[in-house]
């Protein structure tokens, strides 16, 4: 390891986060992470693709719910600050410019969808506000929640094409890491690539079929019980 990689080291150390407790916190921060809860239980059973009235009686009936859903969404996105930071902890050593590159394209991922997760919160106070159903009508209320609704889609899946370039990053880095396995860092860059592909598919290919690029997300999953099982036993680089 070079002089300026123990310097980093040294850094790391002074600031009292250990490599070991970075991946800790990383491995636990994706854990306690709610996203999914969201992305595959409330949302899909609130928003009706194609049948917007349906989806704003739903929501008008069931709002504690779509709430408790634009919560996970942000305790995910909050938790995604954590992330970045604890990965360019433990990946400061191997290339501190790089890593530092990776935790920012976590980071404006991380920013551009809580500004698309404003949308989420205006169609909660439409929905719950009688005046708003006063002053629009049925039919533009419903329109205006449409709106609403795709945006933070669009908003989400265009910061999703940063998320992966930000696993591209990490992939390489743990492969040249040393103290991580390398396999690990192929699978988050194949990882990578099908949230990049996936999120750019309403843009550049709408009508292909993806679905197999499921599976490459299970990458992160691994990643996270190897973070949490064998993260204590990582050696601090010499």
């Amino acid at each position: 390891m070079s002089h300026v990689g123990d310097t980093v080291v040294s850094s790391v150390r002074s600031h009292g986060v250990s490599l070991r407790q970075a991946a800790l916190i990383v491995g636990f921060a994706y854990l306690l992470n709610p996203v999914s809860y969201a992305e595959f239980s409330i949302y899909p059973k609130l928003v009706i693709p194609g049948k917007i009235a349906e989806t704003v009686a739903n929501i008008s009936s069931h709002h504690g719910l779509f709430l408790a859903g634009l919560f996970c969404y942000l305790i995910n996105f909050t938790e995604d600050i954590i992330i970045a930071w604890g990965l360019y902890i433990l990946l400061a050593p191997v290339n501190r410019a790089m890593a530092l590159l990776a935790a920012w394209f976590q980071l404006v991922y991380t920013g551009i969808s809580l500004v698309g997760l404003f949308n989420l919160a205006m169609v909660y106070r439409m929905l719950t506000t009688p005046e708003y159903l006063t002053s629009f009508g049925a039919g533009p209320l419903q329109a205006q929640v449409n709106l609403l609704l795709h945006s933070f889609r669009s908003d989400y899946s265009l910061a999703l094409v940063l998320f992966g370039i930000h696993l591209l990053l990490v992939g390489y880095l743990i492969v040249r890491s040393g103290y991580i396995p390398w396999w690990l860092g192929i699978l988050l860059f194949i990882n990578g690539l099908g949230w990049v592909i996936n999120s750019l598919q309403p843009y550049l290919y709408p009508d292909a079929n993806l679905g197999f690029i499921f599976i490459t997300f299970f990458g992160e999953v691994i990643f996270m019980l190897w973070l949490l099982i064998r993260g204590w036993k990582i050696q601090e680089p010499a």
